[in-house]
């Protein structure tokens, strides 16, 4: 991956809707040039998809909650049990196995508390092996990921 790529890399995550004339002319590129390497860049799994940002509070979703779940094990069963079923529960945004107190983190956003309350009561508590679960309420979001920076 060279310095064009990573310019490319820029100009897809700032906006990958852009036609592939506006991304090839920004970086100074051919169009089939562009092509080409945005080819090459998705075959590496470098560039995993395309994806739209919605906006979840014009969605109707009030608050956001990162969640620290402890299981009762860390044995390769009881993660991998856990992990299939947070995979599909919808009402998990995120989910991150990590180091430190917690096993995971989760990320859920919901319309308002009691909402908030039967995701956590009839979808985390029902995790399985959970042992532990404390919750942290998102009061603002001061910067949003946006990206992976691409270093030229």
């Amino acid at each position: 991956m060279d310095t064009i790529d990573k310019k490319l890399l820029h100009a897809v995550q700032k906006d990958c809707r852009r036609s592939l004339a506006d991304l090839a002319g920004e970086i100074g590129l051919s169009q089939s040039a562009a092509h080409r390497r945005l080819g090459l860049l998705e075959k590496a799994g470098i560039i995993e998809g395309y994806h739209a940002r919605l906006n979840g509070s014009k969605l109707g979703y009030q608050i956001e909650f990162y969640v620290e779940v402890s299981l009762d094990s860390q044995s390769e069963q009881v993660l991998a049990a856990f992990e299939k079923a947070a995979l599909a529960r919808p009402q998990i945004l995120e989910c991150y196995l990590m180091t430190g107190k917690a096993d995971y983190l989760l990320k859920v956003a919901a319309e308002n508390t009691r909402e908030y309350e039967r995701i956590y009561r009839r979808t985390i508590a029902a995790l399985p092996h959970v042992s532990r679960i404390q919750s942290s309420l998102v009061m603002k979001a001061v910067k949003r990921w946006n990206g992976y920076p691409a270093r030229p």
